[in-house]
């Protein structure tokens, strides 16, 4: 064993206890090699390499070392394009504003689709959904469309429409609705599957070279935020395609720009050749498809979340919205799965839709056993339970997949929609756990920025990392720790990823993916959590950031 650096600080959080403090941590190749005292450490790495060469000694000072940031659950394909000059991003004041932005946005890209993502009509002034006639004004024949800040709704022109060839005639996929006025004709506004469904339509102009560029440009903020790891969580088109796209990460791990490990999980389906496919090619420790994704439900704002009792502010009779694959078909995907050992990740907002997919992984479990060693089913966003439900997580092993930014994306939205009797039950981190349970930080971007500071602001203030409101946090009861943040953030995340083993804590043994920031995150005010700067990334030893002086 040859030791190539040795990263020495005096405040070094493991992630084994909820502590930081001197040590020294030695790498080798890309894994670590020792973690102690300073001169323990150094004397190993004498000892191992002998006549060598002696090994770079990183002393980072005061600076606060913990494992690489490990994001949960975002959307790679979409994130990097809506995050590069090929999209533009905003949330916008009203209809009319969004307009405007897009005109500007015209101006730096003269030719083909027009794409936005980011508005929330709930967050506007009015609070009205919009429509394509404004657009039209703006944009008679070139196809313009907005996605939602929530990546479940698509805001369309006619110019887009009739591009997409979608008339008051067109029956939406299963799961999915296009709008309509009182006279039958479309809106513009196309929800849930049959959103998903169009956009390989509308982005299917980017060249190879184009989206790789914008995967670049994603993998520099991740880096630039501490994040080592993510987990590339599919949106389905429809079946057979969705937007994991594993052919530009691999061509980028191929060329040696990878700076970030990607857990590839795309959807489950009744078909499993293509994840079978992808998990015999991808075995490295920087690309793994671990398992699998599919969704149960929707949004709450826009009442397709799949919940128990009616909304509280129903827009018809029954409005409980609905799933989005039936509970028997999603069985049989989830059971098929079970048998052949392969974790399933599930999109589960509303309490009725987690209530159904906790039942389906108990079967599963029952019928086949637990999962083999390592691996976890997991549930995403799990923003409002049914108080039956929230032991049954810890119980099944099944890992809590959350974003804490998303507690606060709309102010008085949980209390509007699902009133007061269900709010006490919503990102309830600190019981579940309380229970035992696993928590895997995420931000489902593009739905919020991969800021990693923000994550944890949110998670340990519970109030939003814009406004800072509420004053004292939303539900402050449900608060978490310092440590328990970066552990979820960490070593909760690798677990999510089926990584546990060689992710998420730095020991002996495991890969040398390390962030180091420029103040101690277990001790510092609350206020100053967003102040915090990344200093420098490794991943696997390898340093891929390192802040300018």
């Amino acid at each position: 064993m040859h030791i190539d650096l040795i990263i020495e600080s005096r405040q070094v959080f493991t992630g084994t206890d909820g502590t930081a403090g001197p040590a020294a941590i030695a790498i080798a190749g890309d894994r670590i090699a020792a973690v102690g005292p300073r001169e323990d450490v150094r004397a190993f790495a004498l000892k191992e390499n002998g006549d060598g060469p002696a090994p770079a000694i990183r002393d980072v000072g005061d600076a606060l070392v913990v494992p690489g940031f490990h994001d949960s659950h975002l959307h790679f394909f979409h994130s990097a394009v809506y995050a590069s000059p090929l999209a533009t991003m905003f949330l916008g004041k009203n209809e009319a504003d969004c307009v405007a932005r897009m005109q500007a946005f015209a101006a730096e890209r003269p030719n083909g689709w027009l794409l936005a993502q980011g508005w929330r009509e709930y967050r506007w002034d009015p609070p009205v959904l919009p429509s394509k006639h404004s657009l039209d004004a703006a944009f008679p024949t070139r196809p313009v469309a907005l996605y939602s800040g929530d990546a479940h709704t698509l805001w369309l022109n006619s110019a887009a429409l009739d591009e997409l060839g979608l008339t008051r005639d067109s029956v939406p996929p299963a799961g999915g609705s296009y709008d309509r006025d009182e006279q039958g004709e479309l809106t513009g506004i196309v929800r849930e599957a049959a959103a998903m469904a169009l956009m390989p339509h509308i982005m299917g102009s980017f060249t190879d070279e184009e989206v790789a560029d914008a995967y670049r440009g994603f993998f520099a903020r991740l880096a630039e935020n501490g994040v080592t790891s993510v987990c590339d969580m599919s949106l389905m088109a429809h079946p057979g395609l969705d937007f994991i796209r594993d052919d530009v990460h691999a061509a980028l791990l191929a060329r040696g720009e990878l700076t970030a490990r990607v857990n590839l999980f795309p959807t489950l389906l009744d078909d499993m050749s293509r994840f079978e496919d992808m998990r015999e090619r991808y075995t490295g420790p920087y690309l793994q498809a671990p398992g699998f994704k599919q969704f149960f439900d929707g949004v709450s704002s826009q009442h397709t979340a799949w919940v128990t009792e009616p909304y509280a502010n129903a827009l018809v009779e029954g409005d409980c919205g609905r799933p989005t694959v039936d509970a028997d078909v999603m069985r049989s995907y989830v059971l098929a799965a079970a048998e052949r050992g392969y974790p399933v990740r599930i999109h589960t907002i509303g309490d009725a839709a987690i209530h159904a997919a906790l039942d389906i992984f108990e079967e599963a479990r029952a019928t086949f056993g637990p999962l083999p060693e390592g691996r976890r089913n997991c549930l995403e966003h799990l923003e409002n339970f049914l108080p039956e439900d929230l032991e049954r997580l810890a119980d099944l092993q099944v890992v809590a997949a959350v974003q804490p930014p998303h507690m606060t994306l709309d102010p008085g939205g949980p209390e509007r929609d699902l009133g007061p009797e269900r709010v006490p039950y919503m990102w309830p981190f600190r019981t579940l756990l309380d229970t035992s349970a696993v928590l895997a930080f995420g931000t489902d971007s593009p739905v919020v920025d991969v800021n990693s500071m923000d994550v944890l602001y949110s998670a340990v203030t519970r109030q939003d990392p814009v406004t800072h409101e509420p004053a004292g946090g939303w539900l402050p009861a449900e608060r978490i720790g310092r440590a328990e943040a970066l552990r979820a953030y960490t070593q909760g995340s690798a677990a999510a990823a089926g990584r546990r083993r060689e992710l998420g804590t730095l020991e002996v043994g495991k890969l040398a993916d390390i962030a180091v920031l420029d103040r101690n995150l277990l001790t510092c005010d609350d206020e100053d959590i967003q102040k915090t700067q990344v200093l420098a990334t490794f991943m696997g030893g390898r340093c891929v950031f390192e802040r300018e002086a």
